[in-house]
């Protein structure tokens, strides 16, 4: 072979029988050596598609100059030209050019961070290497490297099975097929059939949607058929989020208000007042620019990045920045039980076999512990039922045990949890694996099914096969008709199949999980392998009992969401009675609850169930498969909740997909549930979240707060033009001062507002409706008009103090360049700077009291702060600053003033937040 060039057209590999398919490939059933294989990284390079180029920053850059808000701007500057201060119409132009620069850094930021979460769940692959299997990322696969691979894998390099029982895949992103296809290890000639219709070949970019098996990749990055296509699938553009649709209607909202005001302005100076034409433009310019608020749309952005990092430090990856914001509206919580309510670290506790009932020691994934039975240790040979039940419990699993590799380390498995405690049991009991599949080699397996909820393993035992078959109790009872006690083989009659099923019910009440295992005799010349001709006529064995006790921290995080109005239903596929006991022991149901069985569902109506789950009992549906939580999702999305489920299985995808928030398990899930979520939990625990939804609300409160301190400003920027159309007197603020204040000290502090920590009762409210407006009323009454009149008052009686005690006359025409107005219009620049400061410090709570949660405990407002004090110092104090924006330096009496401001506007705001608790 030519391992120059791999690529499976040129050497047929689909041709030869896997056998020879190993020494074509140079490489063995034992996989590569470490050495061998990084040779050929070396050589192939990593196995990656490479990135189509993206649009150039240039581009990016260049937008952020034809927004709503910065046409508004650039209409200002021109008007400005006309009306014959151009000084004005270059200041203009230079914020729309600073604004530009900064949205941009965040929106490039953002971006930045959003890739980065992107790596913090590297895809990855099992191989074969030196014998062992291990899981190595996915770029690190090379031509020659045998994967191993099963239900819900993603394929990561076009590979030629070798392997393959009950093997099926999605070939959809290579064909648009929906239908899994089914694939066999066997050699063809490929007559009739294109390169990628090749039943025993499989290709980058589909998935495992059966089965399992085993594969050689012959094809990596940029030579697999997958590249062929990568550049249409890497030319998906994200859509806005419903937030940012939101905040851009808000500005196209802003703007119509602006160009009002600026229009009806103009009007009553020139036709009503009879002002010149240049100060007629003049103040409606300053009336546009100060209804601007220039900085609101990248800080929404950055907004939403940092809190999308945040819940990344905090095991809740957020694939798509949308989600951050509808995770804060969650009503209900659809949840599995294993792994996510519960610690999924499964430990068989009890073993049943007719009449007698052992207690298995020891915890986790440990093979240390002791069957004991009646207090008196025992191991597995000591009785067949026993011996059988284990070698069931071993050969129908494909889970694997890793050794640790030094004393800090722990057992490590590969594959599912449940399987792993059925085999860590089996070596407890003395259970010597690989000599009895030496012994008792495996012919092919009926992989687990959601469906039927059995798995079965047919060996070579001798002159016969023998089927051993493991499953849910009840399924495995009613396929038997025999059973193995004391050694000997009798009738199953049904009186004591339901006795057997009591026996079942009182070790699932107190919380155990249990299967069932028995096996079946075949003739030597079987070779029907289905589950219906396979699975029948069984001999039953007997029953393991497991424990997955709660998380510890599931009991406050329900406590959490009942207090904040989140229902948690809880959709399972174990048994009835143990999900019962899990969700009365951390507070999901209450004992009064309804558990709903899977076949209860498939009965019920739509109308039904949501009657069922609007009667305000608290309802568990076990026994569901993920067709059932499709079926949840959508009839609650129909009564206008929003959903978020979770799962972790190639069957979970639709109902991910369907709900409002779909999580996926990052250890536990598959890479196709991964694919189809919005959020991916790194530790796959319930309470992670509960902890993203309280981020949810508290990034979409954050946006909430800065917009109502960019508008508490705005009042006391527009007063003074109504005051000059009214009252005929000088101008209290001028357009530069405006400038200074929109696009200079209020910057920092707004980014700060939004990066604060949740409020202390963030979680004892309702959640929030789906209609609900960004821009509701609250905040207009909060920004606008009492923050932002008392905010006027303020400044305006400074303005006033500063003029009366200059002796000006009311009704008295001050030139600009006047040094008592120079000085009047300092103080109201420094005056809003002043109050927006006390602003910043008690907009940080909507209702908790600001003390509550540590004034200063977000280090954002300290630097926001800092960064105000500054400008308004440089303003002030350098001469070259002072002729650009009309200022001169205050007295110790005027900045006495203007500080009291700070503790003003922060109490007034105390005493509205104390009357609406109260």
């Amino acid at each position: 072979m030519d391992m120059n060039k791999p690529h499976s057209e040129e050497l047929d590999i689909y041709k030869p029988s896997p056998e020879k398919v190993y020494s074509i490939l140079d490489t063995s059933p034992n996989g590569l050596s470490e050495e061998k294989a990084k040779i050929r990284l070396e050589k192939y390079g990593p196995n990656q598609i490479e990135e189509v180029k993206k649009n150039p920053l240039i581009f990016k850059f260049l937008e952020n100059f034809y927004n709503i808000l910065a046409i508004l701007l650039w209409a200002a500057s021109i008007l400005s030209f006309i009306s014959g201060t151009p000084q004005l119409g270059f200041a203009i132009i230079g914020v729309i050019i600073i604004n530009a620069i900064f949205s941009f850094w965040q929106e490039y930021q953002a971006e930045k961070a959003t890739e980065a979460l992107k790596k913090i769940l590297p895809s990855t692959a099992k191989v074969i290497r030196n014998s062992k299997e291990r899981g190595i990322l996915a770029a690190e696969l090379v031509p020659g490297d045998i994967i191993a691979l099963e239900e819900g894998d993603n394929i990561s390099a076009d590979s030629r099975l070798v392997e393959a029982f009950q093997f099926k895949v999605d070939n959809s992103t290579l064909t648009g097929e929906s239908r899994p296809v089914r694939k066999t290890h066997e050699g063809m000639s490929g007559k009739g059939h294109t390169f990628v219709e090749m039943h025993n070949l499989i290709f980058a970019g589909t998935s495992v949607t059966y089965g399992s098996g085993k594969a050689v990749v012959f094809s990596t990055g940029m030579n697999t058929e997958f590249s062929k296509i990568a550049s249409l699938t890497q030319t998906v553009k994200d859509e806005q989020s419903p937030l940012q649709k939101e905040i851009n209607k808000l500005a196209w909202t802003i703007a119509a208000i602006a160009i009002l005001m600026g229009v009806t302005l103009f009007g009553v100076n020139i036709f009503v007042i009879h002002l010149p034409l240049a100060i007629g433009f003049l103040f409606a310019i300053g009336l546009t620019v100060a209804n601007v608020p220039e900085g609101l749309l990248p800080t929404v952005t950055l907004a939403l990045a940092a809190a999308a990092r945040k819940m990344a430090s905090k095991n809740a990856l957020i694939k798509r920045l949308s989600s951050v914001e509808t995770l804060g509206s969650t009503t209900i919580i659809c949840t599995d039980k294993t792994g996510t309510l519960t610690k999924n670290e499964m430990t068989v506790r009890k073993i049943w076999i007719p009449n007698e009932l052992i207690d298995v020691t020891g915890a986790g994934y440990t093979p240390e512990g002791q069957f004991l039975h009646k207090g008196k240790e025992i191991s597995y040979d000591e009785m067949k039922e026993l011996k059988l039940l284990m070698r069931t419990s071993a050969f129908c699993n494909d889970a694997k045990l890793i050794k640790p590799s030094g004393p800090d380390e722990n057992w490590k498995i590969l594959g599912d949890p449940t399987e792993a405690s059925l085999l860590v049991a089996a070596y407890k009991s003395g259970f010597n694996l690989e000599e009895e599949l030496k012994r008792i080699p495996r012919i092919t397996e009926l992989p687990f099914d959601s469906i039927r909820k059995s798995m079965s393993s047919i060996h070579q035992k001798e002159n016969k096969k023998v089927a051993y078959i493991k499953g849910a109790p009840k399924k495995i009872i009613s396929l038997s008709n025999q059973i193995s006690e004391n050694g000997k083989i009798r009738p199953l009659l049904d009186g004591e199949k339901e006795k057997i099923v009591k026996i079942h019910d009182e070790l699932a009440k107190k919380g155990l999980r249990l299967l069932a295992m028995a096996y079946r005799n075949l003739s030597n010349d079987f070779t029907d392998y289905r589950p219906e001709t396979t699975e029948k006529n069984m001999i039953f064995l007997g029953m393991m009992a497991m424990q997955d006790p709660p998380r510890s921290e599931v009991y406050n995080a329900v406590d959490q969401c009942h207090r904040a109005g989140i229902r948690i239903i809880m959709i399972t596929g174990d048994y009835g009675l143990t999900a019962r006991s899990i969700g009365e022991e951390i507070g999901i149901i209450s004992s009064d609850c309804q558990v709903v069985k899977g076949k209860e569902i498939n009965e019920m109506s739509d109308e039904e169930i949501v009657q069922l789950l609007s009667s305000g009992c608290d309802v568990i549906f076990a026994r569901a498969v993920p067709e059932h939580k499709m079926r949840i999702a959508s009839i609650l999305e129909e009564e206008d909740e929003i959903v978020a489920m979770t799962g972790d299985g190639v069957n979970d995808a639709p109902a991910l997909r369907k709900a409002d928030i779909g999580v996926a398990m990052g250890i536990t899930g598959t890479d196709v549930a991964k694919g189809a979520s919005d959020m991916i939990l790194t530790d796959d625990n319930f309470a992670t979240i509960v902890t993203a939804i309280k981020e949810g609300r508290t990034i979409y409160e954050n946006i909430r707060k800065f917009i109502t301190y960019i508008f508490a400003h705005l009042t006391p920027e527009i007063i003074p033009f109504v005051f000059v159309v009214l009252f005929n007197i000088p101008l209290a603020i001028t357009v530069m001062q405006i400038i200074a204040i929109d696009l200079g000290t209020d910057t920092l502090p707004a980014i700060a507002l939004g990066r604060g920590p949740p409020e202390s009762d963030v979680m004892n409210r309702p959640p929030r409706p789906r209609k609900e407006r960004l821009l509701n009323f609250p905040v207009i009454i909060r920004g606008y008009i009492f923050l932002g009149l008392i905010e006027a008052v303020l400044v305006m009686s400074g303005y006033f103090w500063v003029l009366y005690g200059g002796g000006w006359q009311f009704g008295q025409i001050l030139p600009f360049s006047d040094s008592l107005y120079i000085k009047a219009t300092t103080i109201v620049f420094v005056g809003i700077v002043m109050a927006q400061i006390g602003n910043l410090l008690t907009i940080q709570t909507t209702r908790t009291s600001v003390f509550k949660i540590g004034i200063f405990t977000n280090r954002w407002v300290i630097w926001g702060i800092i960064f105000e004090v500054a400008v308004v110092l440089a303003i002030l104090y350098i001469p070259q600053l002072q002729s650009i924006f009309g200022t001169t330096p205050l007295g110790i009496i005027e900045w006495l003033y203007v500080v009291t401001f700070i503790p003003i506007m922060f109490f007034a705001d105390e005493l509205r937040k104390y009357l609406i608790r109260r």
